[in-house]
């Protein structure tokens, strides 16, 4: 019976798909590792390591779907040992030839490579998810590149910006992502096959060789020297997803605190038969996005564990290594359950424009001080201005005051500024710089980059 919330009926695709749950299984895990095996046997039979038609047999023979995990798990508790009852099991599968298997290997050997087989897929589901999410964060982008709404810092109504702005500054990070994975992939899927401590002894000369023709089947790169007691691939994956994953959280809570009530500027994907309480029956929760942004933090916590691991002793220990047995997984798992979840929320998001529009215009004008502050600076100063605007803005704040108005009757800035210039200062859609632009720049350079489609942009 399932013990974590990752492998339960109820509650596992909160945490993960089922496509990467199938990656990381015990069962895919014990296929890897005998593919490595195979890949392995066959090398050494062309260099003549071992009998070529034992290879051949080993080749036709091994079957990890024929296995039977619970008799390999009881053996194991008795060896004490993560991977002999698996080789013990596949010698007696592959009869005589089964003597041959795991020549001049050691267990870290084939578990590493074969845990970076499981790397080589998920990298795979990732770049192919993040891809997908980087579209359509360039379409919401596109989209809303003129539509208003306040920018907010240190949790207030700063000036006004768009929601496309907003957006692709979260696109352009994935773009970067991007090229974060692009990077490490050929770092992270390379395998290690080169004995006891990573010096080829029980293979002799031919050790270097094997291990490439046996990485090459498995399309695989060579290390330049054994990584046993060199964590620091896993490291780099577990980084990136760390940065991933950060991004995520971050558009999350963003979401939350735009989806809420008195806010109520965006609202996450709703069907008919959503529940949101079980007692409140009108609630409409962000249940999605809080499923986005809950699932950070444990992917912090799991790579921590890899960093941890990197502090091995000697030329190899278990103490370090199992921690990545843990993390790996759910560092795998939590990333892909954000990144689909991600999609699916940013693909049916609604967008409240009007809401939007109307928190801009919450303050009275207020939003623009420092607009107004500029304009009458050209005359005044900046820094006279500021003083002068800042008194005006405090009476109108504290006093719930229109700030034109305020401004209007203020003695000195009455003398420089006129009614029809407040009127155009004090429109939100004329003061938001170069927001539009930057919404162009960032979906060409996503473009460019290789990553995305470059369809003709739509007209406006």
């Amino acid at each position: 019976m399932a013990s974590h919330p990752i492998d339960f009926l109820l509650l596992g695709n909160n945490f993960g798909t089922p496509e990467m749950r199938e990656i990381w299984s015990e069962k895919n895990r014990l296929t890897q590792q005998i593919n490595v095996e195979v890949a392995l046997a066959l090398a050494e039979g062309e260099l003549g390591v071992i009998p070529q038609q034992a290879a051949l047999s080993i080749a036709e023979l091994a079957d990890p779907s024929q296995l039977n995990i619970d008799d390999i798990a009881a053996s194991g508790a008795q060896m004490k040992h993560s991977l002999m009852p698996v080789l013990t099991a596949l010698q007696k599968q592959c009869g005589d030839a089964g003597e041959y298997i795991h020549y001049g290997a050691t267990t870290q050997d084939i578990v590493d490579t074969a845990t970076v087989l499981q790397l080589a897929r998920t990298m795979k589901v990732i770049v192919r998810d993040a891809t997908a999410l980087a579209d359509v964060l360039k379409n919401l982008a596109r989209e809303h590149q003129y539509t208003l709404m306040a920018g907010r810092t240190h949790g207030m109504q700063a000036l006004p910006t768009t929601f496309g702005f907003k957006v692709a500054v979260w696109l352009d990070e994935f773009i970067r992502h991007l090229d974060r994975l692009q990077a490490i992939t050929p770092r992270l899927l390379t395998g290690n096959l080169s004995g006891a401590i990573s010096t080829y002894a029980a293979l002799g000369e031919a050790g270097p060789e094997v291990e490439r023709r046996t990485l090459a089947r498995l399309n695989l790169n060579t290390p330049n020297i054994g990584w046993q007691a060199a964590r620091d691939r896993f490291s780099e994956y577990a980084s990136t997803a760390v940065l991933i994953s950060g991004t995520l959280g971050k558009i999350g809570n963003e979401l939350y605190n735009l989806m809420r009530t008195e806010i109520n500027e965006v609202e996450e994907p709703f069907s008919a038969g959503k529940i949101g309480s079980t007692t409140m029956p009108h609630k409409r929760n962000p249940a999605a996005i809080e499923g986005l942004a809950s699932l950070t933090a444990p992917l912090l916590h799991s790579a921590s564990l890899i960093y941890q691991s990197m502090h091995v002793e000697h030329e190899r220990d278990a103490m370090s290594w199992r921690a990545e047995w843990i993390a790996l997984p759910e560092i795998s798992i939590y990333l892909s359950a954000q990144l689909q979840n991600a999609r699916a929320i940013l693909s049916g998001l609604t967008v409240n424009k009007a809401r939007m529009l109307a928190n801009l215009q919450m303050q009275d004008g207020l939003l623009l001080s420092e607009k107004v502050m500029f304009e009458a600076g050209k005359k005044l100063g900046k820094q006279t201005a500021h003083h002068l605007v800042y008194e005006c803005a405090m009476q109108a704040f504290e006093n719930r005051l229109s700030f034109k108005t305020v401004l209007l009757a203020h003695p000195v800035l009455a003398a420089s500024i006129s009614e029809e210039d407040l009127d155009h200062w004090l429109d939100p859609a004329n003061y938001i710089g170069c927001a539009p632009q930057k919404v162009d720049d960032v979906i060409r350079f996503a473009e460019q980059s290789g990553h995305l489609s470059s369809p003709e942009k739509p007209a406006i």
